[in-house]
C-alpha cells in the first residue's frame, strides 16, 4: 500500500490539536504538562471517532415544548479498549463522553529486540451476541509498527465483530504502522492527530514524542 493509505484514515487537524501536539512532543514538557495536553487531544480525537455511531429518533420535552430529535441508539454495545498502559490516557475522557460504554483493557508490551507485542493481560473474554451491533474503539497513543494494534483488532474480529465497526484511535502515527494495520484489516477506521515521517532503528516514531507511557506516567 502506498502512502496515500486508505479512505478509512482520518487525520484530525485544528489549532487546538496542533498546540497539544507541540506540548506533548517537546522534550522539556513535564509529566503534568504532557498528561493535560494528551487528555485534551484524546477528547478531540474521540469526538471524531464516534461521529458515525448509529442514532435513533426520539421525542423529548424541553421546558418550552416537545420536539423530535436524535440520540445514540441504545440498542448497540459500545466498547472502549485501551492498550495498556499508555492507552489508559483515553479512558477518563471516553467515560465522560460515552458513560454507557464498557471498558475492556488489553495488556501488551513490546519486545525491544523483536518489536513484537507480548500479551500479559486480556480483559476481552466476553461472549458476543449479535456482533454487528458492537462498536469498538481501540485506543493507543502511538501507532508505530502497528504490531500491537493488529493484535488488538484481530482479537475483536475473531469474535465476529465487523471490521467497519472497529475504530483505532491514536495520537501520533507512522506510515509503517498505518500500512501494517490496513494491510490486514482494510475496513477498520484509524483516527490520528499526526502522521510522522518514519520509524527509527528501535521502532520509535520520528519525530514522535519518545515513549508515550514513560512521558505520561513519569516512569
Amino acid at each position: 500500500m502506498s502512502e496515500k493509505f486508505s479512505n478509512n484514515l482520518t487525520v484530525v487537524s485544528n489549532p487546538i490539536v496542533n498546540q497539544s501536539l507541540c506540548t506533548i512532543r517537546a522534550k522539556d514538557t513535564d509529566t503534568q504538562g504532557v498528561r493535560l495536553a494528551a487528555r485534551k487531544l484524546t477528547r478531540i480525537l474521540l469526538y471524531e471517532a464516534t461521529k458515525n455511531l448509529p442514532q435513533k429518533d426520539i421525542e423529548i420535552e424541553t421546558p418550552i415544548s416537545k420536539f423530535e430529535t436524535k440520540t445514540i441508539n441504545d440498542d448497540i454495545t459500545i466498547i472502549i479498549s485501551p492498550i495498556l498502559r499508555a492507552g489508559l490516557i483515553f479512558t477518563d475522557e471516553a467515560v465522560d463522553i460515552l458513560p454507557q460504554a464498557t471498558i475492556r483493557h488489553i495488556g501488551m508490551y513490546r519486545d525491544e529486540k523483536t518489536l513484537r507485542p507480548v500479551w500479559y493481560y486480556n480483559k476481552v473474554p466476553m461472549p458476543v451476541n449479535n456482533p454487528s451491533k458492537y462498536y469498538v474503539f481501540i485506543t493507543d497513543p502511538m501507532l508505530a509498527t502497528g504490531n500491537s494494534l493488529r493484535e488488538a483488532v484481530r482479537l475483536y474480529v475473531s469474535k465476529g465483530i465487523p471490521q467497519e465497526n472497529i475504530t483505532c484511535v491514536c495520537m501520533i502515527s507512522a506510515p509503517d504502522g498505518i500500512n501494517a494495520v490496513f494491510g490486514e484489516f482494510p475496513d477498520v477506521k484509524i483516527i490520528v492527530a499526526a502522521v510522522d515521517s518514519c520509524l527509527n532503528e528501535r521502532g520509535y516514531i520520528v519525530p514522535g514524542m519518545g515513549d508515550a507511557g514513560d512521558r505520561i506516567y513519569n516512569t
